[in-house]
């Protein structure tokens, strides 16, 4: 049957505070950036012409209101997004050091994308899209847990391509027992996995990443490829036996890296719709990455993330540099 999407994204949509300037009084000024992962790479793989939904929870609240205007706009398709009347629209407060890193304070204790529940996973609607995208804030609680659950079993059994951005947020677990405990469960349902150095780390308890990568692969025969982001180090792509390294494309101007990570997840996931999982060469994994690397160093130069995606045409014109 004809796909109605390319890909369906579960998880959190948010209201990420960036710290903008200070007011005459001395006060710091934050700007309401619309963000939250999942949805993030949904706005990536919109402005490479693919068709994309998401599946979450606002609020009924002002914010909740902002981010339906914001996805209809980018016409990311929101028939899924439900609202929440009870629970407001969950929060972050970004605070961004000189190098451009950041750290966050959530405000989300509940905050209403930990509301999806299981009745609002439809089959129908999770079988229209070729391929499924989530991370682990959408497993930090029971209910939302067991709705991400019936999603990946769904994209599962319908044969889908299932993407997975663990996207470890250490403040919004109860324990890092849990976080790990979720994280597994993530590794061995996907066949496409973003990892950051970081998370590697902590799931294998080595720093040496190739090291780590291999025990993955060892413990986790699912994942088909598996693309680790270093941050300033650039990425490396695992697949069949097969490493490819490509550098990062370091911007002069780099502001704060919020986004940069999804900017990548979703230029892998327009790879792999391009390619398929199978039999990839050195030269289309070294493609993927080229085209990954270049979006994730733009989106540096900006604020936020949703609104902030990098075009094409600007990617294009980094790599051709």
């Amino acid at each position: 049957m004809e796909k109605k999407f390319d890909v369906i994204a579960l998880g959190e949509l948010l209201i990420d505070f960036t710290e903008n300037g200070v007011s005459a009084q001395g006060n710091p000024i934050f700007e309401a950036n619309p963000g939250g992962a999942p949805c993030n790479v949904l706005a990536m793989l919109n402005n490479l012409g693919k068709k994309t939904s998401f599946l979450g929870v606002v609020g009924k609240d002002q914010f909740g209101t902002s981010l339906r205007k914001t996805l209809n706009e980018l016409k990311i398709d929101t028939s899924h997004l439900y609202e929440n009347q009870e629970v407001h629209t969950t929060l972050a407060f970004v605070h961004t050091f000189e190098d451009g890193d950041r750290d966050f304070a959530f405000y989300r204790n509940p905050g209403a994308d930990m509301m999806l529940s299981e009745s609002q996973v439809e089959k129908e609607y999770l079988e229209s899209a070729k391929a499924f995208h989530f991370g682990t804030l959408s497993m930090t609680h029971e209910e939302v847990r067991k709705a991400t659950q019936k999603a990946i079993t769904i994209a599962k059994e319908a044969g889908m391509l299932i993407s997975f951005d663990p996207n470890l947020r250490p403040p919004l677990w109860s324990s890092m027992e849990l976080a790990k405990e979720q994280i597994a469960y993530g590794l061995g349902q996907c066949d496409l996995l973003k990892i950051s150095e970081e998370e590697l780390e902590f799931m294998t308890g080595t720093k040496d990443i190739k090291e780590g990568a291999h025990k993955l692969l060892a413990d986790y025969p699912n994942l088909k490829l598996m693309n680790v982001t270093m941050g300033k180090e650039g990425s490396i792509a695992f697949h069949e036996g097969k490493e490819v390294f490509h550098a990062p494309f370091l911007q002069k101007n780099t502001i704060e890296t919020t986004g940069a990570g999804d900017t990548f997840c979703g230029c892998s996931i327009n790879g792999v719709l391009k390619y398929g999982l199978d039999n990839l060469d050195e030269e289309k994994l070294k493609e993927i990455l080229t085209y990954a690397n270049a979006g994730a160093a733009l989106i540096t130069m900006k604020k936020g993330a949703i609104r902030s995606m990098p075009e094409p045409q600007n990617i294009k014109e980094l790599i051709g540099e």
